[in-house]
């Protein structure tokens, strides 16, 4: 893995006064560079080919100032970013990188750990910590930080509640075809449904994992931990739109029942909406966040760097409300768009976004020479 002192030492070479603030073309890309621009950085986005338009066309600067990408870069496939070429080019533009969850979507986790050789905002050594086979993955994390997560069930012959089963799909390996089960029985015949359908692999069943049902009020809980500052925000709260599941619970029950003979539900991620959080519940979710960037610190050195979530549900299945952790983005979350909940604002006067955020923080560490702090 590339030493963290190299990547300081490189990003002591850059002009400070010229920073370019780099994304891949997709996730979060543009409110990355919006949230750049507004802070006088230039921004460039690293484009894969066929999917190009939205930042080499629509969202490009104007002459009049429109758009919010300056540049591009267009590669046959995301993952030549780690050419020895498009490296160059990065770090002769004094390139900061901003990560989100395309790195572990089309690259492979040791290729930007050994060979990108090009500052990333963030830590760079806990995206793949999301994965749930790896050691100290987000379940380790969670558990040494004392914060609540769905029982694991071992093995399918173990299942005594009602499950999800989540297991890559077989054609899209980074989208999991999630099922329910509610005993081994039920398992095997939902699991041998899909198998058959080739919607999942034997393989990708056997890395499954099986875990408790929570009901309650989904939630995302999104923060910024500001190294600058030494101090956690909540960048705001919102709930997932999902397909097709979304669709289905709209029908009314009848019409789900005669829906499902012909197709099963899938959890695949489409959109984020804001969901508003009581005020009575704030401080619990600021010490869900200062126990999760503790152990972070304490397991993974340096420790979680800007923009991370805790995503699950609200649960009073034990007389008291309380957040059940499903999924940890340890980056950019799925939804970038955070200023449309208030949290930010009640601190900055006006609702930020994640893009801008993350270069409030560039900016003051340019500012006080301490950009080495925040990069990996």
């Amino acid at each position: 893995m590339i030493e963290r002192k190299e990547i300081q030492k490189l990003v002591d070479t850059f002009d400070k006064s010229d920073i370019t603030i780099g994304v891949l073309g997709g996730h979060s890309g543009l409110d990355v560079c919006r949230g750049a621009k507004k802070h006088g950085f230039n921004t460039l986005a690293v484009c894969q080919k066929g999917r190009e338009k939205t930042y080499t066309k629509y969202y490009k600067t104007r002459n009049d100032g429109r758009g919010c990408i300056n540049e591009t870069i267009l590669l046959d496939k995301f993952s030549d970013i780690t050419k020895p070429k498009v490296q160059e080019e990065l770090r002769a533009k004094n390139t900061i990188f901003i990560h989100n969850r395309y790195f572990w979507v089309y690259f492979d986790f040791k290729d930007i750990e050994n060979n990108f050789m090009v500052p990333i905002f963030g830590s760079r050594g806990m995206l793949k910590l999301e994965e749930r086979d790896v050691p100290k993955n987000q379940y380790y994390l969670l558990e040494k930080a004392g914060i609540r997560f769905p029982k694991i069930v071992k093995s399918p012959k173990d299942i005594d509640r009602l499950v999800i089963v989540k297991v890559n799909e077989a054609i899209r390996g980074y989208e999991r075809a999630f099922f329910y089960a509610i005993d081994y029985k039920d398992y095997k015949k939902k699991s041998e449904e899909l198998l058959k359908k080739k919607i999942i692999t034997k393989e990708s069943l056997e890395k499954a994992v099986i875990e408790e049902y929570v009901i309650g009020a989904q939630i995302n809980f999104n923060y910024f931990y500001s190294v600058i500052n030494d101090e956690l925000e909540i960048m705001g709260t919102d709930t997932r739109r999902q397909t097709n599941l979304d669709g289905l619970i709209r029908l009314p029950a009848n019409e789900q029942l005669e829906v499902l003979k012909y197709l099963k539900p899938k959890i695949i991620e489409t959109g984020h909406i804001a969901a508003t959080t009581k005020e009575s519940i704030i401080e619990k979710i600021f010490t869900l966040g200062e126990k999760f960037v503790k152990v972070t610190k304490k397991e993974c050195p340096p420790g979680i760097i800007g923009p991370f979530a805790l995503q699950g549900a609200i649960a009073a299945d034990r007389g008291k409300e309380e957040m059940v952790v499903f999924d940890v983005s340890m980056r950019i979350p799925g939804s970038p768009l955070t200023r449309f909940t208030p949290h930010s604002g009640y601190l900055y006067g006006d609702s930020i976004s994640y893009g801008e955020r993350i270069s409030m923080e560039i900016k003051k560490a340019v500012e006080l020479n301490r950009l080495k702090d925040i990069v990996t």
